[in-house]
């Protein structure tokens, strides 16, 4: 029994060390997310802090409402495309382990 003890927690402290890392990786990673077929850029870190916005000069030409709805979606688009990349990443560290529902270990 106290080998089986001491092997699940050396495995609990490998799954950390990998989270740990992992978790750095994604604070390290940009994504970026787009809209109206690219008239819109906008490119947000790990964080979810925006890095970038880049604005096709086209879309400048439409009016305000339009250009604000295609920030929005770029941005949605970007935070979604960061969440399912920190999803993998952290899949990946934990060794695909299926965790109970309801404990994210921080995500």
């Amino acid at each position: 029994m106290k080998g089986a003890l001491g092997q699940i927690m050396q495995q609990a402290q490998k799954v950390q060390e990998n989270l740990k890392r992992a978790q750095e990786e994604v604070a390290r990673m940009e994504i970026t997310g787009e809209s109206g077929a690219g008239m819109v850029r906008v490119t947000l870190d790990g964080r979810h802090q925006a890095r970038k916005v880049e604005i096709n000069p086209a879309a400048l030409g439409e009016d305000k409402e339009f250009l604000e709805d295609l920030i929005a979606a770029a941005i949605n688009d970007a935070a979604q495309k960061l969440d399912t990349a920190t999803k993998e990443k952290m899949a990946a560290a934990t060794g695909g382990m299926g965790l109970p529902p309801g404990m994210n270990l921080g995500l």
